[in-house]
C-alpha cells in the first residue's frame, strides 16, 4: 500500500486550490475505477481530495429547455431520474446497461467520463504499455486483442473507451461544465475524449486542475426514436464488444434527423456526421441502412483477434437503427 493524505473539502474552489497545491494529488468520488487502479498500482496518487462533500448532486434544468446533471450525482440516480427517463430515454438506457447495481449505486457522472481504458496491458504493470508508461510500447497490438479498437487506433495504443454513458452522451450532444484556475469552460462531448495519437497517456481535454462540474443536456432528447444497442460477451456486468446508440426523428416512416454513435470500437465514442446525414429524408428500411453502416466503419482496421469487431458493429448499426425506428423489438 502506498501512503497518501486526504482531504475532504465542501467547497469547490478549495478543492480546486487543493489539488493545485499538491503535485500528485487525485480527486476521488464514488471511486468505483480510481481505487481498482490504486490496488493495481497503475494509479499512486500521493493526496486523495474526497470532492463528495461539493454541492454538485443535483440535476436540474436549464435556461434553453435542456437539463444540468451534477457530477456527483449517481448513476443510479440518474438513469432512474423522472425527467432523465421522460425526455432523455437514451442517456437512461444506455447507464443500465453499463456495470452493476451496487457500482451504478457509487459511481458518478463526471466520475464516468473519466473512466481508463479496460485494456489488460494497462492493468499489468509487468507489460509495456505506452497509455501507463509513455515510450514503453504497446503490448496489444502485437498481443491479446480481441477487445481492442477497430478505428482511430495508432501505432502506440489501441485501447478503447470503457463508458456506456458516454456514447449515449455523444449521440446526445451533451456538454461537459468544468471548473478550474481560469474559472469556468464548456467543453463539447465531441471534443472532450480524444484519439489515442502519439500521446495516449491523455484520455481527454481536461487540462490539470480542472474539475468537472455538470454535464448539460439540450433540450432535443429524441424520446420517442431512440435505442442503445450492446453487444458483449455475457448478459450483464461486462464490458462492450461494440455498442450503438442511435437517436431518430420521424415524420411517419421518412427520418428527419439522425445521430449513431458507437462504443467499444474506438478511444473515445465514435461518430460521423456527415454519415449520419445519409439517412435524412429516407424512409427507415434496412436496405437505406446498410450504406451507412458500411459507411460509419470505413477504414476500421482489424488486428489478430478483434477483426470480428468490424462486420459486428455492422449488423449492430443496422438492427440498432431497425430498433430505434420501431422497425423491429428492442432487445
Amino acid at each position: 500500500m502506498n501512503s497518501f493524505s486526504y482531504a475532504r473539502p465542501d467547497d469547490v474552489a478549495v478543492a480546486l486550490d487543493d489539488l493545485t497545491a499538491h503535485t500528485g494529488a487525485k480527486f476521488i468520488a464514488g471511486g468505483t475505477n480510481l481505487l481498482d487502479l490504486m490496488k493495481e498500482n497503475v494509479e499512486r496518487p500521493n493526496r486523495l481530495v474526497d470532492i463528495n462533500r461539493l454541492p454538485l448532486s443535483s440535476i436540474t434544468d436549464t435556461e434553453d429547455g435542456g437539463l444540468r446533471l451534477g457530477a456527483l450525482v449517481t448513476n443510479a440516480d440518474t438513469a432512474y431520474h423522472e425527467q432523465v427517463e421522460k425526455r432523455y430515454p437514451l442517456l437512461s438506457q444506455a447507464i443500465l446497461a453499463g456495470a452493476s447495481p451496487q457500482l451504478r449505486n457509487m459511481a458518478t457522472n463526471g466520475g464516468n467520463l473519466f473512466q481508463r481504458t479496460r485494456c489488460y496491458y494497462f492493468y499489468d504493470t509487468a507489460m509495456p504499455c505506452n497509455k501507463r508508461q509513455p515510450g514503453s510500447g504497446c503490448g496489444a497490438i502485437n498481443g491479446h486483442n480481441r477487445i481492442h479498437a477497430i478505428l482511430g487506433t495508432s501505432t502506440s495504443c489501441i485501447a478503447t473507451n470503457p463508458s456506456d454513458m458516454c456514447v449515449a452522451l455523444r449521440a446526445l450532444d451533451a456538454v461537459i461544465r468544468v471548473s478550474g484556475p481560469s474559472g469556468e469552460r464548456t467543453i463539447p462531448i465531441a471534443d472532450f475524449h480524444r484519439l489515442p495519437g502519439e500521446e495516449p497517456q491523455f484520455d481527454n481535454t481536461v487540462q490539470p486542475g480542472e474539475l468537472v462540474v455538470a454535464i448539460d443536456l439540450p433540450a432535443k432528447g429524441f424520446s420517442d426514436y431512440h435505442t442503445y444497442l450492446k453487444l458483449r460477451d455475457r448478459a450483464s456486468y461486462a464490458f462492450a464488444l461494440v455498442s450503438v446508440a442511435v437517436a431518430l426523428d420521424m415524420d411517419g416512416d421518412q427520418i428527419t434527423d439522425a445521430r449513431i454513435a458507437l462504443g467499444g470500437v474506438a478511444h473515445k465514442p465514435w461518430r460521423k456526421s456527415e454519415v449520419e446525414a445519409m439517412l435524412i429524408g429516407k424512409p427507415a428500411t434496412k436496405a437505406n441502412f446498410q450504406p451507412v453502416a458500411e459507411a460509419l466503419v470505413e477504414g476500421a482496421r482489424g488486428y489478430e483477434h478483434n477483426t470480428f469487431k468490424i462486420e459486428l458493429v455492422k449488423r449492430a448499426i443496422v438492427r440498432a437503427l431497425g430498433q430505434a425506428a420501431k422497425l423491429e423489438p428492442t432487445a
